[in-house]
């Protein structure tokens, strides 16, 4: 379900406050079982995570690399900032892992739906931290234990077209492992785990077109796994990843 009427978030804004208002002004109310998933870029901007490219002064290997893919310096500086390692460049696009282990273009930095035209936006510090604090605070306003995930879009290296992400989880496991258990024809399981929290981020996706002003949808009817999980526990170890 969208929540459409949100206000454009700015600085300190309540996050989990203002969803919890707006839900219900649509005449609706938090469930029990019901999961958030809200989107990166409010987050980030209620977390004051803009920043003024007329205020970066790119360094001199950000300008050399901007000069050779053909972007602006300052946001390559600024990618950089937000960056760990650089894993490709191709084109116009870095490949590069974030400080928090994310392997995504441009580490995430974003000039999209901003609305100043020098501001980009960049990922939360901490977006486990972020979602415990909008659970939270769903929970002290309403009662519920409503299982929280923030979400980013980013493309995949095997086929064409991007997916929402969980980026950030807190209170449910972010994923279902069926190791050890048999399938249908009594064989048991060695591998398959299955990354929910990303199932249901994609899922959550397709009402909160990027123009339609909906950044946050409810899931309700799904039961995620049981306890406490944290988006790191969705990124491959590098000794595991086949391409790097």
């Amino acid at each position: 379900m969208p929540i459409t009427g949100m206000p454009n978030i700015k600085k300190g804004d309540d996050l989990g406050r203002l969803i919890t208002d707006t839900f219900e002004k649509q005449g609706e109310r938090f469930e029990r079982g019901d999961i958030a998933v809200i989107a990166q870029k409010i987050v980030s901007k209620a977390e004051g995570r803009l920043v003024s490219l007329s205020k970066v002064r790119p360094s001199d290997f950000a300008k050399t690399l901007a000069k050779e893919i053909g972007k602006d310096p300052r946001q390559v500086e600024v990618i950089l900032r937000e960056s760990k390692k650089i894993i490709r460049i191709r084109g116009g696009t870095i490949i590069t892992e974030t400080k928090h282990g994310f392997i995504c273009a441009n580490a995430a930095v974003d000039m999209s739906n901003v609305g100043k035209g020098d501001h980009v936006t960049t990922l939360p510090k901490d977006s486990d931290a972020s979602a415990d604090r909008i659970r939270k605070t769903i929970h002290h306003l309403t009662g519920k234990k409503v299982p929280v995930i923030i979400t980013d879009t980013f493309g995949r290296a095997w086929r064409i077209g991007h997916v929402n992400f969980a980026i950030g989880i807190s209170g449910m496991k972010p994923i279902h492992d069926y190791r050890g258990t048999r399938d249908m024809y009594r064989k048991t399981l060695y591998v398959t785990e299955m990354a929910v929290a990303d199932e249901i981020a994609g899922a959550a996706e397709l009402v909160m077109n990027k123009a339609d002003r909906v950044p946050v949808a409810i899931i309700r009817g799904y039961k995620p796994p049981r306890g406490f999980g944290r988006a790191s526990d969705l990124i491959r170890p590098e000794e595991f990843d086949l391409f790097r």
